[in-house]
């Protein structure tokens, strides 16, 4: 489980730091880094609850934000989100967001079903 966490913490931080080009980066930056702040401590063992709890709770307060126009992407018939990096729509740009949230969600999950078990 080390090395998967130090590669989820590399990923993370690979993730923040392509965001700084971004219109909005530091509310990304300092969410991708802080996911690859978790996995990284927990690749040693270092894993405390309430920062967890926290990471998820910003992540559901910020994805509840970007889901009405989620769900508006999903009624549409999911149109291509994919076709180039620059979103020429807001459901482009929100719906990646919301997905990007997820995957953070995702791995802070992860890392307290991880604990829990223990």
């Amino acid at each position: 489980m080390k090395i998967f966490n130090l590669l989820l913490a590399g990923l993370f931080l690979l993730f923040a730091i392509v965001q700084l080009n971004d219109p909005d980066p530091w509310g990304w930056a300092a969410m991708y880094t802080f996911v690859a702040g978790v996995c990284g401590f927990a690749a040693f063992g270092k894993t405390n609850l309430w920062v967890l709890w926290t990471g998820i709770a910003a992540a559901l307060a910020w994805m509840a934000f970007l889901l009405p126009e989620f769900i508006n992407w999903v009624k549409m018939g999911a149109p291509n989100i994919a076709t180039g990096m620059k979103a020429e729509t807001p459901y482009v740009e929100f719906t990646r967001e919301f997905l990007g949230l997820l995957i953070c969600l995702g791995a802070l999950g992860w890392q307290l079903w991880r604990v829990r078990k223990r």
